[in-house]
């Protein structure tokens, strides 16, 4: 199979997919643990499209390098987010981000090892999620730093969780073991360390038994509840956390 151009066009995304048309996006830095930058913001727009409109990938399995799921962002990256146009970007690759997640229509896991701390959303816009028993989720760039948490964490937490759970952890964000994310109904299967992505490839040869109309309409059919959801949700959301992105940079410049 001809290796897509795609697949050598994001320096954020690893992607590499085997005979069966598994897709495995290991997300890096270096091919370390990725630190989220705002090229990475912009690239996974293009990159989770991509992935979608391709009807080679069979399954779709996403994770982290260097045992780390997403564990730092570069906030500098981003530069001046009171900046209307600054913030206009960001607010537009936000939302299209999650509804490219959205629009793949195949199977989804997510493998997560380490710290899933940034956009812990991404993985929750899998069908299933393995952790392994070390991994943590949390909630660094938002209300902990003083923003309002409006790009989908919200929408997919409360959906997947509850939305009192979500609340009120978004409100004090604090780590959150895989035992209790399993136990809110976030995680699908916790293992033991090191090993979330082989029990994802399993579950990937075992989906790859049914036949690819049925793998595409099942994605489709459960995604969709989640995908309205956010279609609602996040632009609203993300117009709410740039105002308040607006406003933090001001209190930081002595403005109040």
């Amino acid at each position: 199979m001809t290796r897509p151009a795609y697949f050598d066009a994001f320096p954020g995304l690893a992607l590499a997919r085997d005979e069966a048309g598994v897709l495995t996006a290991t997300f890096h830095s270096g091919g370390g643990p990725l630190v989220f930058t705002a090229r990475d913001h912009a690239d996974y727009t293009e990159a989770f499209y991509r992935i979608a409109q391709d009807r080679d990938n069979s399954i779709v399995i996403l994770t982290g390098a260097g045992g780390q799921f997403i564990p730092g962002i570069d906030f500098p990256s981003f530069g001046n987010v009171a900046d209307p146009d600054v913030w206009s970007q960001v607010h537009d690759e936000g939302v299209q981000i999650l509804e490219n997640l959205a629009n793949i229509r195949v199977p989804v896991i997510a493998a997560v090892e380490g710290a899933a701390h940034v956009h812990s959303e991404y993985a929750l816009m899998a069908n299933v999620i393995v952790a392994g028993e070390s991994a943590t989720f949390h909630d660094l760039p938002h209300f902990a730093g003083g923003i309002v948490p409006g790009d989908g964490i919200l929408t997919t937490w409360s959906y997947r969780a509850g939305p009192g759970r979500a609340e009120a952890w978004l409100l004090d964000p604090q780590p959150i073991s895989a035992a209790t994310a399993r136990e809110w109904g976030v995680v699908a299967e916790v293992v033991p360390d090191g090993t979330a992505l082989a029990r994802a490839r399993e579950l990937a040869a075992v989906y790859l038994t049914k036949p690819a109309v049925t793998r595409r309409n099942t994605r489709i059919h459960f995604i969709q509840p989640l995908k309205e959801r956010l279609v609602r949700e996040v632009g609203y959301g993300l117009a709410l956390e740039g105002a308040s992105a607006a406003a933090l940079v001001k209190s930081m410049s002595g403005g109040g």
